[in-house]
């Protein structure tokens, strides 16, 4: 546990300065912009390129590549081998990148049309959101260029660049709007700031591709751009990726689905969507993330040279981790939702009434939270063994309860509909995972598992209560001045932490392993990486 334990806290560490940084960003994105025209245009145009960055770079390319890259690396050929088969995939990559890129500018009308036809109701609304998606899109390209840096590293426990990066996305973007609401003026218009935004994305693209450049560079890696050549290797990895596209992706799959209905709903539904997600996404970017990137490596090495116990072993671990953190942090957030969406969004352009709409939608993503890490610690267990068809079917299902859902939830209960629908669709997708890795025996659930779960919901249940009870207690503060708000909530987050931790220790929910080597850690500081 301790190599998982302390890549997870490389990666979470870092993951968590960039979510910290993102927060900042939709803060001031709330108050600049509010939930109008010129948010919901941007909120698109960005979701484009990320979700295809998700889907695609950080989804389908990062599970194919990796195993392949590190068995290449760890095998036979070592070094030389891993670096052929890099240089192999970057010439033929870089193309399809471009082409894709290219082709998707040209037809952005189209796209926009497809996801949001809405938009042509309200006049500006729609072109704007065309002109700033063509703006915003080449980012896709870049970070995928990335994801693929950050692959060479990870495969040789090198965390720290690629976990660093989304940094200095969020910095570029906060640049951007201060920029663009010094440009816009008071009254001014709000389509400056927005115009600001997308630039800012492209520009963050090529400042983190120059960062990863440097650091791979700084590791002793040397990549070389060559004519692109299919070899055999590079079409097992497009073999790989086709089906892991899908199977890798349902939670941003279901981002296009969300958007799609999102943008049929009352003007602004879209961006409270999209900010309500990002209290959803601290603690899934922390958590999910680190233990998706961490696991997948170590399992590929583990299976590869068939140690089933200790990939079982591996899986346990990562699952006992995600649960410690999602349980609470799910709790926590849907009892919390409208202190915190009141004390951290409400001012200037962003209404009450528009955090306490957000308020409810938090509250039915965040169902689905413990679920939407889950599944990034079950897909290495198909994608380790290049097994990514499975995950298809699975992912295939839960998407077509999704939509199926949405067509019912959506019309009568509006944007809070269509956030549970999300978080139904992944808890089905992470059950159908565990009952064909269980099937195949390839993971499952020991009693200590279990028992140990079952610990945290009774320390859970425990922090929920005390909560439940300090939150009314404290309401006329959540909107009051900034120190107001900061100690408001500062008592909320200690009294949650320190009874559930409390509650964990007493009712053994703690694992004794994982206590005494994060003991050991602190007694003896382990140098970090740059």
């Amino acid at each position: 546990m301790s190599s998982l334990v302390k890549s997870v806290g490389t990666i979470g560490g870092l993951t968590m300065v960039s979510r910290l940084f993102g927060f900042a960003r939709d803060m001031l994105l709330a108050r600049v912009l509010g939930a109008g025209l010129a948010a919901d245009a941007f909120q698109l145009a960005f979701t484009l390129p990320n979700t295809f960055r998700r889907l695609f770079a950080e989804g389908a390319f990062s599970v194919a590549f990796v195993p392949m890259y590190s068995r290449a690396l760890h095998g036979e050929g070592g070094e030389e081998a891993a670096a052929k088969f890099a240089d192999d995939v970057l010439a033929v990559f870089l193309w399809v990148l471009l082409v894709f890129s290219a082709i998707a500018m040209i037809a952005m009308p189209g796209i926009v049309w497809v996801l949001a036809r809405e938009y042509q109701t309200v006049p500006g609304k729609f072109e704007l959101a065309v002109f700033l998606s063509r703006i915003t899109f080449p980012y896709l390209g870049l970070i995928s260029l990335v994801a693929m840096l950050s692959g060479l590293l990870n495969a040789r426990s090198r965390f720290a660049p690629g976990a660093a990066a989304p940094v200095l996305l969020n910095i570029v973007l906060i640049a951007g709007i201060l920029i663009g609401a010094e440009m816009r003026g008071p009254g001014g218009d709000d389509r400056i700031v927005a115009l600001a935004l997308a630039i800012s994305v492209a520009a963050a693209g090529v400042v983190q591709l120059a960062y990863l450049w440097w650091s791979v560079r700084k590791a002793g890696l040397k990549l070389h751009i060559r004519l692109p050549k299919f070899t055999p290797e590079v079409k097992k990895l497009g073999m790989l990726i086709l089906p892991a596209t899908f199977g890798a992706g349902i939670y941003q799959i279901s981002q296009f689905v969300d958007t799609f209905f999102a943008t049929s709903l009352p003007q602004g539904s879209l961006t409270l969507l999209k900010l309500a997600d990002r209290l959803n996404q601290l603690p899934l970017g922390i958590v999910g993330i680190a233990l998706g990137t961490a696991i997948l490596p170590m399992l590929a090495r583990h299976i590869h040279s068939d140690d089933g116990a200790e990939a079982q072993r591996l899986q346990s671990n990562a699952f006992e981790i995600a649960t410690l953190l999602t349980l609470p942090a799910a709790a926590a957030l849907a009892i919390c939702a409208p202190a915190f969406t009141a004390a951290f969004f409400v001012g200037g352009k962003f209404t009450a009434a528009d955090g306490a709409l957000m308020a409810h939608i938090v509250v039915a993503l965040v169902a689905g939270l413990p679920a939407y890490v889950i599944v990034k610690i079950l897909n290495p267990g198909f994608f380790a063994r290049e097994d990514t068809r499975t995950p298809v079917w699975t992912a295939l299902a839960s998407l077509i309860v999704n939509i199926g859902i949405n067509l019912y939830v959506v019309e009568r209960y509006g944007i809070v509909g269509l956030a549970g629908a999300t978080a139904v669709s992944a808890s089905i997708n992470c059950l159908l995972l565990y009952i064909i890795l269980h099937r195949r025996g390839w993971f499952h659930f020991t009693a200590k598992l279990g028992g140990r779960i079952l610990r945290q919901i009774a320390a859970v249940a425990a922090m929920a209560a005390v909560l439940w009870w300090l939150m009314p207690q404290m309401t006329p503060y959540y909107a009051g001045s900034v120190i107001e708000r900061i100690l408001s909530l500062g008592a909320l987050c200690a009294a949650g932490g320190i009874v559930f931790f409390a509650a964990a220790f007493l009712v053994g929910a703690l694992d004794k392993d994982l206590i005494a080597m994060l003991t050991r850690r602190r007694a003896k500081p382990v140098p970090t990486e740059e």
